[in-house]
């Protein structure tokens, strides 16, 4: 009896919450997949729709574009400041719609698959906009410089917004790239019940792809806050691998095996992208385009490097085992690396295929295994036995980097100057009055050490990007253990 008792508590567990139990910690992954996708919606710009789950965000920036004519409403602020940065939000939308792509069903189950798309979609709106003139597309909105010299929500933003533009005479390869990525990407999620919407994105993405590769040159316009130092071959190898797995075109295929720059690399992030080319183009080498071997060499290259058994290992981490390249916003490498060996893992059982690295063979299971460590570690299987994702989990973060949920609703519309709303609001030692809910901050150092206080940014800002690239493995992880 007590047996049966127990089986009957594990399945309805599995069953209502897909809710695991890994060395004393029970992590709901379900929760945890909702979650992050709200804290998307908390980081939307413009008219919020009638269904927006975020209580405490109201309407914002209904005014951008105006100072260039143009109608820019719309899209997302990157991370706790209230500028609108065109490199990191495509890439939240490229891999939000990867992740769409990957784990439809899986997103279904869990009742998530609707805001996935609302999410990517409320991206590619106003990428559409950005990109509406021929040869130019918007970049940026906002003032960096005087953002951040302003502590307030972004429903009470004043003054100018200036806007950043690519064009002829000032070109940006690594944008148009990624953009043309995102749109690309984007196309296939919505082309089975959204045609016109599809072919529409799609269109834009192959204008945006030539005209990345037609002038190629950097833009440092959105430096020092997100310079490309990776350069924009990634970003052009990115939007031709996008195009080429949604329209099967030889020439995509053609740029790619003639074009792209031979990379083993190690990481996987809003700035470089080869190893999600590669990654990505190792399904149609799977699926017998041959002349792509290469790209599934370097695939298993990338995760030679990076998963902890390999003798080939070299990717830095901290003692309780979480990846740690960078202060500031590390856990974007960490859900960056969860991401990708989730989808090769998927990708290798699927096809029956192993990695060697240096001699020892890797299945599936191993890199399914070290994706879900860490998310486990973020969701709060490490050494402080916290939560990385705020409102989720035991001992979850408080003091959250982010304006609008720092400032509370009551005190919104105050007329304080930008000097005093530091003193006001950021200083404050207390948590915040708005849960920002799902929002993965910044994380530990690499010493497993964290700090909970709003200004130290390195550890407590969080960004869309590390959130759309936990999206893919938690979906994945709604499935039973077992399936792993």
């Amino acid at each position: 009896m007590v047996v049966f008792m127990g089986s009957v508590v594990a399945w309805l567990a599995l069953f209502l919450g897909y809710m695991f139990t890994v060395k004393g910690h029970a992590f709901n992954y379900t929760e945890a997949l909702s979650k992050s996708l709200i804290f998307l919606e908390a980081q939307r710009s413009g008219k919020l729709p009638p269904n927006h789950r975020v209580p405490w965000r109201g309407d914002s920036g209904l005014d951008d574009g105006k100072e260039a004519n143009e109608d820019l409403v719309g899209g997302y602020y990157d991370a706790g400041d209230n500028v609108k940065y065109g490199l990191p939000m495509a890439f939240t939308v490229t891999t939000l719609a990867w992740s769409a792509i990957a784990y439809k069903s899986e997103l279904q189950s869990a009742g998530e698959l609707e805001h996935v798309q609302d999410a990517i979609r409320w991206g590619t709106d106003y990428f559409l906009k950005a990109a509406s003139r021929h040869d130019r597309l918007y970049v940026q909105v906002g003032d960096p410089e005087k953002d951040h010299r302003c502590w307030v929500r972004p429903e009470s933003m004043k003054g100018p917004r200036p806007v950043l533009e690519i064009n002829d005479n000032t070109p940006g390869s690594e944008i148009a790239g990624e953009t043309s990525a995102a749109m690309a990407a984007s196309s296939m999620v919505f082309r089975r019940f959204d045609a016109p919407y599809a072919r529409q994105l799609l269109n834009k993405a192959k204008m945006l792809f030539e005209f990345a590769k037609e002038h190629t040159h950097t833009f440092d316009g959105e430096c020092p806050f997100y310079c490309s130092f990776s350069g924009f071959h990634d970003e052009l190898s990115w939007a031709a691998a996008w195009l080429y797995t949604a329209t099967h075109s030889g020439t995509y295929l053609k740029y790619i095996v003639e074009e792209t720059v031979p990379a083993i690399v190690d990481e996987f992030n809003w700035d470089l992208k080869f190893a999600g080319v590669q990654v990505l183009l190792s399904k149609s080498f799977f699926e017998g385009t041959h002349e792509l071997h290469t790209f599934k060499e370097h695939a298993d290259s990338y995760i030679c490097a990076a998963l902890p058994e390999s003798p080939y290992h070299k990717i830095p981490m901290t003692p309780g085992g979480l990846i740690h390249l960078r202060d500031g916003a590390n856990l974007q490498y960490a859900t960056g690396a969860s991401f990708l060996f989730t989808v090769y893992g998927d990708l290798l059982k699927k096809f029956n295929q192993k990695i060697e690295c240096g001699g020892r063979r890797f299945e599936s299971t191993h890199l399914l295994a070290f994706a879900k460590q860490q998310m486990d570690y973020i969701l709060g299987q490490n050494p402080l036995g916290r939560s990385y994702m705020v409102g989720f989990g035991k001992d979850p973060p408080q003091q959250a980097h982010h304006r609008g949920a720092s400032v509370p609703l009551s005190e919104a519309n105050s007329d304080v100057d930008c000097g005093m709303s530091f003193t006001r609001w950021f200083n404050k030692n207390a948590p915040n009055p708005n849960e920002l809910t799902g929002a993965i901050l910044g994380g530990p150092d690499k010493k497993d050490k964290f700090s909970d206080l709003r200004w130290t940014s390195v550890y407590t800002e969080p960004c869309t990007y590390v959130n759309s690239l936990a999206v893919g493995p938690l979906a994945r992880l709604t499935r039973p253990l077992k399936k792993l």
